[in-house]
């Protein structure tokens, strides 16, 4: 059984916004059904396409359903129309729905807005892009806005920092919904090869350890991320990627700045924080991420803190 998706389409929608989330879902082995809804039958995106054959905005959406909601490209302006002003009365009809969590709720960057507009930020924790953070603020100050964050979820609706963050929520979406392996073969089809989570900030350290082209560190870092609490020698991994491991050592050092085992150990701790954020006690957080004991992730964590 597919989980229906349903696009709100809007004049000025930003195309990646829009594109991004939908092919990132229509990618996971026909787990989810695309429709696109919205006041009119065809709009121009941020990049002057024209999209067509939209639908007509439903009555009622049926259980089970997620509910996209892509920013626009100029929200003072976008979200200040009539179709805009539609949306807003037809979100405010979906409220029951989606606060029931028979509808969950998907706002892709400046998203958020419309849907705080609509009285669905009221005491939920949500972000949006870091240009209109303080908008969103502003538009309900009842919600508890995260800034810094790539998405957020809280009670059903999720909202996210927009642009490629859009991409990196429905991989999440999809790990949760449909399985991590399915989530981690629709990253690699479309060569997105560092999936962030949500405690993520938006600009992470992390992506400075993929910003470079060289093919065999790209497949040493692939191989550790499927597998990161695993025990990897370096003459393996070199091995795996046909160099030596002097070689090895030489082109982590050359293009990363940091050595594969730092590599790994960062990889672990990423895991570990993540476990125990989620409320893990430190034994358990620190097994799972590959450490032998608790002891030996706090002194990892003391190392790069330092």
């Amino acid at each position: 059984m597919t989980i229906p998706v349903w696009f709100i389409t809007l004049p000025g929608v930003m195309a990646l916004d829009l594109t991004g989330p939908a092919e990132t879902l229509k990618l996971a082995r026909d787990a989810f059904s695309l429709r696109y809804i919205g006041p009119d039958e065809s709009v121009l995106m941020s990049t002057d396409m024209l999209v067509s054959r939209i639908e007509p905005l439903p009555a009622s959406l049926p259980d089970g359903s997620l509910l996209v909601l892509p920013g626009v490209s100029d929200s003072k302006v976008w979200f200040d129309t009539p179709q805009a002003m539609a949306v807003r009365n037809w979100l405010m009809r979906m409220q029951p729905a989606i606060h029931a969590r028979k509808i969950t709720l998907v706002c892709v960057c400046s998203g958020a807005l419309l849907a705080a507009k609509a009285g669905l930020m009221k005491g939920v924790s949500c972000t949006t892009h870091h240009e209109v953070i303080e908008r969103l603020k502003a538009a309900e100050p009842a919600a508890l806005v995260k800034e810094n964050r790539i998405f957020v979820e809280d009670r059903g609706i999720w909202t996210s920092a927009g642009i490629t963050a859009g991409i990196d929520l429905c991989l999440h979406l999809i790990g949760h919904l449909c399985g991590s392996q399915v989530a981690l073969d629709v990253a690699r089809e479309m060569v997105v090869y560092f999936r962030r989570s949500g405690e993520d900030p938006q600009l992470s350290p992390w992506l400075r350890h993929r910003n470079h082209i060289h093919p065999a560190i790209h497949r040493v870092q692939d191989l550790l991320t499927l597998q990161p609490e695993q025990e990897w020698p370096l003459e393996e991994i070199a091995a795996r990627v046909h160099v030596s491991s002097r070689h090895l050592t030489r082109l982590f050092r050359q293009h990363l700045g940091i050595s594969v085992r730092d590599y790994h150990e960062q990889l672990r701790l990423t895991i570990a924080r993540q476990r125990l954020h989620s409320g893990e006690n430190s034994e358990r957080a620190a097994l799972s991420a590959g450490f032998s004991s608790s002891r030996q992730l706090r002194r990892a964590l003391q190392r790069w803190q330092e």
